[in-house]
């Protein structure tokens, strides 16, 4: 990914563990793409995370690794529990803490995150974990710029506990997609997705294990083809 003509699996790292089955991705991104991606400013991106921050630390080292033509400008959290705050500190990355638990309302905590995502001069917020469903407000402010990843192959098991969804249906291959963000909860348009085999003996532990080793991979492709107009 470091070029525009390189094959992105030959530079986005993998996983070793010989028990972690390999997903497919799709769609890949075509060579154009990057090629755009690479030869533009670099993204000014502002993340929002409610837990451990994976995905928000996947997206750092994309970025460190140019593989993603971008800066984390600010990651605004939620629970002032989440580890997602000292990856933050730990990667020298701006952090900002709005618990949601101090505002009168959905709206109210939305127009706090926009006026922090103004302040950092932010133009694509990414929606890494955060488990706060979000309004009109903040996708008013943002549109068809706010990208949120779910853990299921959309538009199967949208909403909450979608790993124990896909256990209890019986499905055989589940996964992950980045979306375009609309006011119902994983209903936006599907730029990437990660298919992942579900094994007779899955937990939904080791299920959601696998399935974030392909978060890690596809979630900053999709940024970079959202923004690439791919």
């Amino acid at each position: 990914m470091q070029h525009p003509d390189s094959s992105p699996d030959s530079a986005m790292p993998e996983a070793t563990d010989s028990t972690i089955t390999p997903g497919f991705l799709s769609p890949e991104v075509p060579p154009a793409v990057w090629q755009r991606h690479f030869a533009g400013a670099p993204l000014r991106l502002g993340v929002l995370a409610s837990g451990s921050g994976s995905n928000f630390e996947a997206i750092a080292q994309a970025i460190a690794q140019r593989q993603l033509n971008a800066q984390i400008q600010v990651m605004i959290y939620n629970n002032p529990q989440a580890k997602a705050a000292q990856r933050a500190e730990r990667l020298g990355i701006a952090a900002e803490l709005l618990n949601h638990r101090h505002f009168p309302s959905r709206e109210a905590l939305d127009q706090a995150i926009i006026d922090q995502l103004k302040r950092y001069d932010v133009e694509w917020v990414i929606m890494a974990g955060w488990m706060r469903v979000v309004t009109d407000v903040l996708i008013t402010a943002f549109p068809d710029r706010i990208l949120n990843l779910h853990p299921s192959l959309l538009p199967s098991f949208p909403g909450a506990r979608a790993v124990e969804q896909a256990i209890a249906a019986g499905v055989k291959v589940t996964g992950c997609t980045v979306h375009y963000v609309r006011l119902e909860v994983d209903s936006g348009p599907i730029i990437m997705q990660a298919a992942v085999p579900v094994l007779p003996n899955d937990t939904p532990d080791t299920l959601h294990q696998r399935i974030q080793v392909q978060e890690h991979r596809i979630f900053p492709r999709a940024i970079a083809l959202a923004s690439s107009g791919g």
